[in-house]
C-alpha cells in the first residue's frame, strides 16, 4: 500500500487541489466544438445536450486532438468504476462476476487501443471496491474484515493518485501517454490484489484461507518486488485479528473466535466427565481439534498451538487461572520472515506444561493416587484382600445378580479398616464393582484392546452355565478431575481386568491351599492303596501351576513394568508424555499378564477351571477312602484340622476300604489328573513358539512346563 502511495506520488508530485467545479477546465477548440459555454456542465465541463440520450455526438465526429481529451476525460471516469460518454461498463453475471468495457466504435484506433490498456486496472477497481463492501458484514469474519479495511485504505491512495490525474489533466498537462505512465506502476498491483479476490470470492473464503491464499500469490510474484511487498503487507494487516484470536488461545487457553475462523475447534458436547464414565471418551483427543484449514506460517506449530491452550484450558477447569507471562516481544499480533512469533509460542507451551504438570503432581497427587490403585487393583498390598475373601466368601459364592453390592462395599470397608490399608488416605475411594460376564467375555467385548493381535472370537468362547461373583468380583476407584485425564474410564477398565484375573488366580490358590491341607492333615494314617497319595501328587502339581503363575505376574511383568513407569513419569516434560507412559504401562501389562493372547488364556482359564473342581471334589475324594461318616470343613473347603489330628481308626482291617468301593474314587482322581496333564500338555508347543516371539513369555514356560514332570 505505501509502496503504491508513493510510487504514484512520486510520478505525479502535485497535491489534490481544491478546484473550482464551476470553471471550465478544458482546452479553447473543444469549446468552439460545443454549443455554447452556458450550457458548461458544472461537473464536467461538457455541454448539456451531450449528456442526453439521442442527442450524443459519435466521438469519430470530433478532431483526433478533442477524441484525445474525451477519452481522457472517460477513461478519468472509468478509473473510478463511473461511465463515461464513450466508455461504457457493463456487469457480466458468470462464476467470475466479471466487467465489460466498450467504447464508441467510431473513436480513433490508436486512442482504442491506449483506452484498452487502461481496461484491467478500471477491472481491478471494480472488483476490489464491490469486495471491500461486500467484506464488511459482520458474517464474513474478522479477517476479512481486516483485509477489508488494508484495501479500503488502497483504494484510498488510488482514488488520491486519480484525482491528481485529473488535476494534471484539468490543467492541460495530461495526455493519453502520460494517462498511461502513471497508471502503469500500479496496474501489477490492483491485478494481483484482483486475483486474490476473485478466488477469494468465487470459494468464499473465510479466516485462515484468505491467508492462505494472500500468502501463495505473495510467493508466486516473487519476481516482482513491489507486488510482493504489498501483498505481504495485505497478509499483515489481515492476520493481525486472527493472531489476536490466536493469542487468548495460546496464553490463556480461551477461545474467543465469534465467526469459527481459528484452526483450532472446540466440541462442546464432550464434558470433562466423561473421562471417568465413558470408556471410549474422547474428551481429550477430540474435545480441541485442529481444523484442515491451517495457515501456512503456523501449519508447522499447529500441534504445539493446540496443546498449549489445551493445558491452559485445563488449569482453568481446575480454578486455577494462569495466564502466560506476555512482553512486549512475546505478543504475536505479526509475524514475519525471523519467526519471532514461533519463539513465542514454543516458550508459552513450555510455561503451560510445566505449571500443568506441577499442578496434577504436586497439588493433586498424580503419583500417589497411581501407588494406591497399585496396592489395591494390582493387589500390592494382599492383607486387605485376604481378609475380604474370607468374611465375603458367602456373597461372592452367589450368582452375580443375587449378589449385594452394597453389602460387599460394606465388608469391603470393613477389610480395609481392619487391615494395614486404613493407613492410607486414599483407601475411601475404592469400591466394588461386579460385572455380568466373565472375564474371556469382557475382553471380547473391548475391541481396542486387540489391536494387532489375535481377535476374540465371541461365538467360540465357552461361557460357563452359572458363574459367581468370584469370576466377576472386581474394585474401581473414584478419580477426580484433572487425574482422570492420566486415569481415565479406559485406564480403569484395563485396571480391573488385570484385577480379576489376579483374584481368581488368588481364589484358585486358596482353594487349592485349602485341598493341600486335606491331604497334609491325614498324613498321619495309613493311606498306602488308597488313591489319596496320587491325589497329593496332583493337588502340588496344581499348586506349583498357579504359584508359578502368580510369580509371574507379580515378579515377572506388574512389578518391573510399574517401576519403569514410575521413573519415567518422574521425568516427564508434559501430560501428554505422562498419559502416553501409563497407557504403555497398561498395554505391556495386559500383553504380558497373557489378556490379550486369546489362545494362551483360554488355555490358563481351562486349567483353572479344572484346578477348582478338583479342590471342590477333594473333601468326597478323602472322606471316601478314608472309614469316616463325614469330616467338618473349614472356610475354602479345608478340612477342620482339629477333627483331622482327633480323627483315629477303630479297626485295622477297616481303616482302608475295599478296592470296589475306592474305585470310583481312584478313577475320579484319574480322569483329574489326565484332564490336567492333558491340558498342561497342549499348552507346551504355544508356550515354546511364543516364547521366540514374545521374550516375557519364557520364565512361565520354563516354570508351567516343568509341572508334569514331577509326577
Amino acid at each position: 500500500m505505501d509502496s503504491i502511495s508513493t510510487s504514484s506520488s512520486s510520478a505525479c508530485p502535485l497535491t489534490t487541489p481544491q478546484w473550482n467545479l464551476d470553471r471550465p477546465f478544458l482546452t479553447g477548440h473543444f469549446h468552439q466544438e460545443t454549443k455554447s459555454s452556458s450550457q458548461v456542465a458544472a461537473s464536467k465541463g461538457f455541454s448539456t445536450d451531450s449528456f442526453s440520450p439521442g442527442n450524443e455526438k459519435a466521438i469519430g465526429s470530433y478532431h483526433a486532438s478533442v477524441q484525445e481529451l474525451i477519452v481522457i476525460d472517460d477513461l478519468l471516469s472509468a478509473l473510478i468504476g463511473i461511465e463515461g460518454r464513450y466508455i461504457s461498463i457493463k456487469r457480466v453475471r458468470s462464476k467470475d462476476d466479471n466487467f465489460a468495457f466498450q467504447v464508441d466504435a467510431s473513436m480513433d484506433l490508436a486512442l482504442q487501443e491506449s483506452a484498452k490498456r487502461l481496461f484491467p486496472l478500471c477491472e481491478s477497481y471494480l472488483l476490489i471496491n464491490q469486495f471491500v463492501e461486500s467484506r464488511s458484514q459482520f458474517k464474513t469474519g474478522l479477517v476479512n474484515h481486516a483485509f477489508a479495511a488494508a484495501l479500503r485504505a488502497l483504494l484510498l491512495d488510488y482514488q488520491a493518485m486519480v484525482a491528481q490525474l485529473e488535476h494534471q489533466f484539468r490543467l492541460g498537462k495530461l495526455s493519453i501517454q502520460g494517462l498511461w505512465f502513471y497508471c502503469q506502476p500500479m496496474m501489477g498491483s490492483m491485478q494481483a490484489l484482483s486475483v486474490v479476490i476473485r478466488k477469494a470470492s468465487a470459494n468464499n473464503f473465510l479466516g485462515s484461507a484468505i491467508l492462505n491464499l494472500l500468502q501463495s500469490q505473495a510467493k508466486a510474484m516473487a519476481g516482482d518486488h513491489t507486488v510482493r511487498s504489498l501483498l505481504e503487507k495485505m497478509t499483515q494487516s489481515a492476520s493481525s485479528a486472527y493472531l489476536g484470536i490466536l493469542e487468548r488461545w495460546v496464553y490463556e487457553g480461551v477461545i474467543d473466535d465469534p465467526y469459527g475462523e481459528l484452526f483450532i475447534a472446540e466440541n462442546k458436547s464432550l464434558p470433562k466427565e466423561s473421562l471417568s464414565q465413558d470408556y471410549d471418551a474422547k474428551y481429550w483427543r477430540q474435545r480441541y481439534s485442529l481444523k484442515d484449514d491451517i495457515p501456512s506460517f503456523l501449519e508447522n506449530a499447529a500441534g504445539i498451538i493446540l496443546t498449549t491452550g489445551k493445558y491452559l484450558n485445563v488449569m482453568r477447569e481446575c480454578g486455577h487461572n494462569v495466564q502466560v507471562p506476555v512482553s512486549e516481544n512475546s505478543k504475536l499480533m505479526s509475524f514475519g520472515a525471523n519467526h519471532q512469533y514461533l519463539e513465542c509460542i514454543k516458550a508459552a507451551y513450555e510455561f503451560a506444561s510445566g505449571e500443568l504438570l506441577t499442578l496434577v503432581k504436586e497439588k493433586y497427587d498424580l503419583l500417589g493416587k497411581l501407588r494406591s490403585i497399585k496396592h489395591y487393583l494390582l493387589l500390592d498390598q494382599g492383607d486387605f484382600l485376604v481378609h475380604f475373601m474370607d468374611i465375603a466368601r458367602d456373597e461372592l459364592s452367589k450368582k452375580p445378580e443375587e449378589i449385594s453390592v452394597e453389602k460387599l462395599q460394606s465388608l469391603l470397608d470393613l477389610a480395609l479398616r481392619s487391615t494395614a490399608a486404613a493407613a492410607d488416605p486414599c483407601h475411601e475411594d475404592l469400591t466394588c464393582y461386579v460385572e455380568r460376564s466373565t472375564l474371556m467375555k469382557s475382553l471380547s467385548m473391548l475391541k481396542d484392546l486387540e489391536a494387532n493381535r489375535s481377535v476374540f472370537d465371541g461365538s467360540d468362547l465357552e461361557e460357563p452355565v452359572s458363574i459367581t461373583g468370584l469370576e466377576t468380583f472386581s474394585l474401581s476407584y473414584k478419580v477426580q478431575w484433572p487425574l482422570s485425564l492420566v486415569i481415565s474410564r479406559k485406564a480403569l477398565t484395563k485396571y480391573q481386568l488385570i484385577f480379576r484375573f489376579l483374584f481368581h488366580c488368588k481364589h484358585v490358590d486358596r482353594q487349592l491351599c485349602g485341598a493341600w491341607q486335606v491331604h497334609q492333615a491325614v498324613r498321619a494314617l495309613n493311606t498306602q492303596g488308597t488313591a489319596i497319595s496320587r491325589s497329593s501328587l496332583l493337588c502340588r502339581s496344581m499348586l506349583k501351576f498357579i504359584s508359578s503363575l502368580l510369580h509371574y505376574l507379580t515378579f515377572e511383568v506388574l512389578e518391573p513394568n510399574w517401576h519403569v513407569m514410575h521413573n519415567r513419569l518422574k521425568t516427564a516434560k508434559s501430560i501428554d508424555e505422562v498419559i502416553q507412559y501409563h497407557d504403555f504401562f497398561l498395554e505391556k501389562c495386559l500383553r504380558e499378564c497373557l489378556l490379550l493372547l486369546p489362545e494362551l488364556l483360554k488355555k490358563v482359564e481351562r486349567l483353572k477351571s479344572i484346578c477348582l473342581q478338583y479342590a471342590a471334589a477333594t473333601q468326597w475324594l478323602v472322606s471316601s477312602s478314608i472309614d469316616i461318616t463325614k469330616i467338618d470343613t473349614s472356610s475354602d473347603g479345608a478340612l477342620g484340622m482339629e477333627k483331622l489330628k482327633q480323627l483315629k481308626l477303630r479297626k485295622p482291617s477297616h481303616a482302608l476300604k475295599v478296592d470296589a468301593e475306592n474305585a470310583s474314587v481312584t478313577d475320579s482322581i484319574l480322569k483329574f489328573e489326565r484332564e490336567f496333564n492333558s491340558e498342561i500338555q497342549s499348552l507346551r508347543p504355544i508356550l515354546s513358539s511364543g516364547s521366540r516371539a514374545e521374550p516375557y513369555l519364557t520364565h512361565l514356560a520354563q516354570w508351567i512346563l516343568s509341572v508334569g514332570r514331577d509326577q
